[in-house]
């Protein structure tokens, strides 16, 4: 049985993510009290990978020294920087100097959940395929236009794959995580600059691939995923990994919690300080936060630096105190 390995794209700036790309790398903001990029490692570790790579880039040393080599997740993970932040296809370019066998992609700012995923590993293998990608039957087009779209004939081979539709006609999503094998990297090679965001889509990489006739095919493995594209997603991504665990709250390590505090459907960092009884629904404190509000809060995130108040979200933003 042919080595497969891992790579994670956690390279990216994210801009949007502002008042956390000051402070955090994207990939290592906290769902349920655990960094994002650890459920991605978790989820590899599982289908028996062992070998993981990381693209780094904006705080990237955060994320090595928070994981190290890997050994205290049963993994080894290597670090390699994206100098030059380009788009995805640009990113996963510069792992080929380091990798030597089929490959799963995770796109290190998207909190999956997934099932089944060794089900891609057997449609690799059962039709000799020199990719397959993570797909979901989408009902909202507006996900659909964040993402891309994929259209297949009727064997279930890839098409067509389309960055970011305007107009959407199928349901079928891609998730941003992918099995590729080697000739990927001949793809990247040819593949051109956008006009619409100045960088190198995998996209067109896939569609090169798909335009020289190699066999590529979806599958249906995503049960739900968010793109953490704002400061309101994180707070979307907590509440629905906390409800997953069946829980109504998780509260940290060495906190100190008023005990006239009623908390409901709360993730609680470790260190973190609830200084007045008051009651805290749908949010999250970040470890080392003290709060200190004499009102109720409700949908709020609290971090040491900042209070990301997601009532107020709009496009632009959530609006800080």
């Amino acid at each position: 049985m042919e080595n497969i390995v891992a790579v994670i794209l956690a390279a990216g700036r994210g801009t949007r993510m502002h008042p956390f790309s000051t402070h955090y790398p994207k990939p290592g903001t906290l769902i349920c009290n655990k960094p994002l990029l650890q459920y991605s490692i978790e989820t590899f570790r599982e289908l028996g990978i062992r070998e993981i790579f990381v693209v780094i880039g904006h705080l990237g040393h955060v994320l090595a020294q928070k994981f190290g080599d890997g050994s205290s997740l049963g993994v080894k993970l290597q670090y390699v920087e994206q100098a030059q932040l380009l788009g995805i296809a640009s990113a996963l370019g510069q792992m080929e100097p380091h990798i030597s066998s089929p490959m799963f992609v995770a796109l290190g700012d998207i909190f999956f959940k997934t099932d089944n995923l060794s089900s891609m590993i057997d449609l690799y293998r059962q039709r000799n395929a020199s990719a397959v990608l993570a797909v979901k039957y989408e009902k909202d087009p507006s996900a659909i236009r964040r993402n891309f779209t994929i259209r297949c004939d009727e064997t279930g081979r890839v098409r067509r794959v389309i960055e970011k539709p305007r107009y959407v006609d199928t349901t079928l999503k891609g998730c941003g995580l992918y099995l590729f094998d080697l000739p990927v990297f001949d793809a990247i090679r040819r593949t051109p600059r956008t006009a619409m965001r100045d960088e190198y889509e995998i996209t067109d990489t896939i569609q090169i691939m798909v335009d020289d006739n190699l066999p590529v095919y979806t599958s249906d493995v995503v049960n739900w995923d968010v793109n953490l594209s704002t400061p309101a997603d994180v707070l979307v991504c907590n509440l629905f990994e906390l409800k997953n665990r069946g829980l109504e709250r998780l509260i940290g390590k060495n906190t100190n919690i008023h005990p006239g505090a009623e908390l409901s459907n709360v993730i609680v960092g470790d260190g973190a300080i609830i200084n007045e009884p008051i009651t805290i629904t749908n949010s999250v404190i970040f470890p080392g936060t003290v709060v200190d509000a004499k009102s109720n809060i409700d949908r709020f995130i609290i971090t040491p630096e900042h209070r990301i108040d997601c009532r107020l979200y709009a496009n632009d933003g959530a609006m800080m105190e």
